[in-house]
């Protein structure tokens, strides 16, 4: 009996603290089902009433039930004050509503075709390693075509239409080979990077031209580099962007002055099975140049060719983002026309 007499006065106490650190709804329920349910603490002590003698029943039942009874009043006025305090936040959110806060016919933003496709580019090559470099738009001669093994009166220059600024020596860079260049500089192999950007060609603008450019420039240098690395991860890389695993890759012959040799990279189109606008019928599509980078790139740039190889390749980001999303005319990714934009 004495036991029976304890337990319920441990029983009030553990309800009343339980019951004080109730701040919410949830809470509440919690303790509720602990303690008032059927299945709760109450209960089962009600439960041992079962197994006692008449005379300890009309001690400890009039006890039970004044607990239960107790308990349930509690637990109400615990309800009544959590309902009140809710009450009072809806009143003073109310009482202090910003009628501002809500601005209707507000414009959403999205990102640009070429966002999409740059961050698409990046998330491929940096699970397989590749570092992200980026370098400056403003190049000199020396970064844009001296170390990349176009001397002055090589034919190549003719071909990249150089927008040539006031500044002796400084012009836009024609591409985004220029960031190997500083790489190989200020690191020691292994050198793995990607290099996206901007690039600038003085050049008539019409659908498929235009004065500046997307392209993206790759290089991986370290000791025994060889072609097959080169075709290996670029048909990795191109399967995963078209997300096409059955993705074909067409290996041609192509001169770079940066590169021995240098190759033209073609996929089989990712967009038909036999033939149609994109790939102009032929079932293919002009993709990358690329090649071993050449010993003179590596000496010019302080690493010795005897012991270190290396392979590079580029592509056109604007090309990539046009037939992925078969824009037509590219004059339209630099328009900044809301009607365009706000598709992607």
């Amino acid at each position: 009996m004495k036991n029976l007499d304890q337990q319920i006065i441990e029983l009030k106490k553990q309800f009343i603290d339980a019951l004080a650190r109730v701040t919410t709804k949830d809470q509440l329920e919690t303790v509720r089902l602990s303690f008032l349910s059927r299945n709760g603490t109450i209960a089962q002590v009600m439960e041992t009433l079962k197994t006692l003698s008449l005379e300890e029943k009309k001690v400890f039942g009039p006890q039970l039930n004044t607990l239960k009874s107790e308990a349930q009043a509690l637990f109400s006025a615990k309800q009544e004050e959590l309902q009140a305090s809710e009450n009072a936040g809806k009143v003073l959110q109310q009482q202090y509503f910003d009628v501002t806060a809500d601005k209707p016919g507000q414009l959403k933003g999205s990102l640009h075709p070429y966002t999409h496709v740059i961050e698409k580019i990046e998330d491929v090559f940096i699970t397989m390693g590749f570092e992200i470099a980026d370098g400056p738009e403003v190049e000199t001669d020396y970064y844009n075509f001296k170390a990349l093994n176009i001397p002055d009166d090589h034919p190549a220059r003719d071909m990249h239409d150089t927008f040539w600024l006031d500044v002796p020596g400084l012009l836009m860079r024609t591409h985004t080979s220029p960031v190997q260049i500083h790489a190989m500089e200020h690191a020691k192999p292994p050198i793995a990077i990607l290099a996206p950007g901007r690039c600038y060609r003085h050049e008539a603008t019409d659908a498929s031209h235009d004065f500046m450019f997307m392209q993206t420039e790759g290089m991986v240098i370290d000791k025994n580099i060889s072609m097959a690395h080169l075709l290996a991860t670029a048909q990795t890389v191109l399967r995963a962007i078209f997300d096409k695993s059955d993705l074909k890759l067409r290996v041609r012959p192509g001169y770079f002055p940066f590169v021995e040799p240098g190759v033209e990279l073609d996929i089989s189109c990712p967009f038909c099975k036999g033939g149609c606008s994109v790939c102009k019928k032929t079932g293919w599509i002009e993709t990358a140049g690329a090649g071993l980078i050449h010993p003179n790139v590596l000496r010019m740039s302080g690493i010795d060719p005897t012991i270190y190889s290396g392979f590079a390749f580029g592509f056109g980001l604007t090309r990539l983002a046009m037939l992925t999303y078969g824009i037509n005319d590219i004059r339209l990714l630099h328009s900044g026309k809301l009607e365009f934009l706000t598709q992607f």
